[in-house]
């Protein structure tokens, strides 16, 4: 699909990033809420791993949206979550929810004074999956092609 253009070790390098703040995050995770709450160091930490997640995430949809010719697409997060999907390195559904993960990425960089510590934890008990999934099709639809 991409071709030999895109450099595998960058986006390899991304998601060992990815994996390892997915495992910081389900240690935050396991807490339950009251304990997670009890301490402004958890959710600071959660903050963190799940921006850090992000961009990494954002990272590799770019590089793989600008070595597949289509470098209008990488320049927004959100138009990055679209093109990923459009184009098939990601599936559909997946592509919505990066759109998402794309509004909120930009809400915890720019009105980071409105993200509440309870939907950090909400985030982090339910949607880590969708990151997981992300790492599974990078993998297998650009990695392994």
């Amino acid at each position: 699909m991409v071709g030999n253009m895109i450099n595998r070790q960058l986006i390899l390098e991304r998601l060992i990033l990815i994996s390892e703040y997915l495992e910081e995050l389900k240690v935050l995770s396991s807490m339950d809420k009251a304990t997670f709450l009890s301490d402004k160091r958890n959710s600071a930490a959660a903050e963190s791993f799940l921006r850090r997640t992000l961009e990494a995430i954002f990272d590799i949809g770019r590089h793989i949206l600008a070595k597949s010719g289509n470098i209008e697409l990488s320049k927004e997060y959100k138009s990055i979550a679209r093109g990923l999907g459009e184009y098939g390195y990601i599936d559909e559904e997946l592509s919505k929810k990066l759109v998402k993960m794309a509004g909120y990425r930009n809400r915890m960089v720019h009105l980071y004074n409105l993200v509440t510590d309870e939907e950090l934890y909400e985030i982090i008990t339910s949607n880590l999956n969708d990151i997981e999934e992300f790492v599974k099709e990078i993998k297998n639809k650009v990695l392994l092609e």
